[in-house]
């Protein structure tokens, strides 16, 4: 018997500081009016896309203590946009990354019911950590959490809010006119924490969300991240978006989900994903050079390389030869903020690579930073990338993908108008919303049937 062809999970996430978005380019439109968030919002769901996805950044990178300003900076709030895209959107799941580092379990469990409520069940809530004391310097806190306690702390700040969700059933609430009695559990919302982390008592002031609980997201990459992942949450985000290195991921987060009672249609793999459309595969290739070399400009290529140098480079030549001195294993990184930073944990093997590379293939620094850095995903025409899509989603390198257009608000235009047509009629994905809960696009069960179902299992 030939397996079912799976239904394909889209997404689209509104890129924010970072060097994704070709900031310079005519089209480009503003990273903080309402307007290109509202714009980018309807486009997703007039494509019947399951949610919007908003990162978070903290604090605004800094590079030899100055604000990297080669990316696109500044990032309004992430609940206030949320809650004024609701208004304007109906069924559009919306998705909001919140670090459980610097904040209480209790207002973010608040923050997101009120989002649910005010959504009809269209939250969902994307749990971070924080890595870097760079960070840290913004909030009381201060400093950051060795990695182990990170999770820790992450574990029972999402294990607390549950608790929070939890404490009211939902039927509490009667309002009867007649007999003027409004709650029929005077003790509802009542909770008591005590942890390592969070010691909490006290009543939760919001009654039970359509959803019950948002829908939660994970970014981790780590092994503690992938096991976080397969303990708690519904969906993960992903890098890995090629098909090798997803499906090599997909084996391994879906394998660790029975160690928890969970089965395999219970955590979705979403990845990130970036895309460039032509009207043929060649063009869409040519359009994808040039889209590379506007996101990796000179200065950008120079402040890239610094991520490993660990070295003021602005004297170099972009377009000329990689420095000759040794990048600076020091402990006091140039880079503040940045991620990339860790991915370079031994600057020198990794600069004695990239000269390997770059004396091969006779790159420039530009050329290097961009062959190297993070390319396309998919690129061709529509039939090309709507095929491919969906082949990499029946070989299970994801359930679906976050799709990050290189140009904001209007970049999700072109794959709304042709790539998801083709898309369905293909059958892999819906042309109407079947329910109206972020739950409901993906297939994700209520909390209060799966308590049932283990009940009575």
């Amino acid at each position: 018997m030939s397996k079912p062809r799976k239904q394909i999970h889209l997404a689209a996430h509104f890129p924010g500081v970072n060097n994704t978005t070709v900031w310079s380019d005519p089209k480009a439109g503003s990273h903080i009016e309402f307007d290109s968030f509202a714009h980018f919002a309807r486009t997703a769901e007039r494509a019947k896309f399951d949610f919007l996805f908003l990162a978070e950044g903290l604090r605004l990178r800094e590079q030899g203590g100055r604000i990297y300003d080669l990316d696109v900076v500044g990032r309004p709030d992430t609940f206030t946009i949320l809650a004024a895209l609701a208004a304007v959107t109906e069924r559009l799941g919306l998705t909001g990354t919140i670090n459980s580092t610097f904040n209480e379990p209790y207002e973010v469990a608040r923050q997101f019911a009120s989002l649910d409520h005010l959504s009809d069940g269209r939250a969902a809530w994307n749990v971070v950590t924080s890595w870097d004391a760079f960070t840290g310097e913004n909030f009381r806190r201060g400093g950051f959490l060795p990695q182990d306690e990170r999770y820790s702390r992450a574990k029972e700040f999402l294990a607390t809010a549950g608790e929070l969700f939890d404490s009211w059933r939902g039927d509490e609430i009667v309002a009867d006119r007649s007999t003027g009695t409004f709650l029929t559990d005077a003790r509802a919302g009542a909770f008591v924490h005590e942890g390592p982390q969070f010691d909490i008592r006290g009543r939760f002031n919001v009654p039970r969300s359509p959803q019950g609980r948002p829908v939660i997201f994970q970014a981790g990459d780590s092994d503690e991240g992938r096991e976080f992942a397969a303990s708690t949450a519904d969906a993960i985000f992903s890098r890995h978006a090629t098909l090798d290195a997803g499906r090599a991921f997909y084996r391994d987060v879906k394998s660790r989900l029975a160690a928890y009672g969970r089965r395999s249609d219970q955590l979705l793999i979403l990845p990130a994903a970036s895309f460039v459309l032509g009207d043929t595969d060649a063009e869409a290739e040519e359009i994808a050079k040039h889209v590379r070399r506007r996101q990796v400009s000179g200065a950008t290529a120079l402040k890239h390389l610094e991520f490993v140098w660990n070295r003021d480079l602005s004297g170099y030549d972009p377009d000329g030869p990689l420095p000759d001195i040794d990048p600076d294993p020091g402990e006091h990184h140039i880079a503040r903020g940045r991620a990339q930073v860790r991915m370079y944990r031994d600057p020198l093997a990794t600069a004695r690579e990239w000269r390997e590379l770059a004396q091969a293939h006779n790159w420039s620094i530009r050329d290097l930073v961009i062959e190297t850095g993070n390319r396309q995903n998919f690129v061709g025409s529509p039939e090309t990338v709507a095929r491919t899509i969906d082949e990499y989603v029946q070989a299970d390198a994801a359930d679906g993908f976050i799709l990050v257009p290189h140009i904001t608000p209007s970049g999700l235009d072109g794959f709304a108008d042709h790539v998801v047509p083709l898309l369905q009629e293909r059958g892999v994905f819906r042309t109407e919303y079947e329910g109206t809960t972020l739950r409901d696009h993906l297939g994700l069960a209520h909390p209060d049937d799966s308590a049932a179902e283990r009940a009575a299992s």
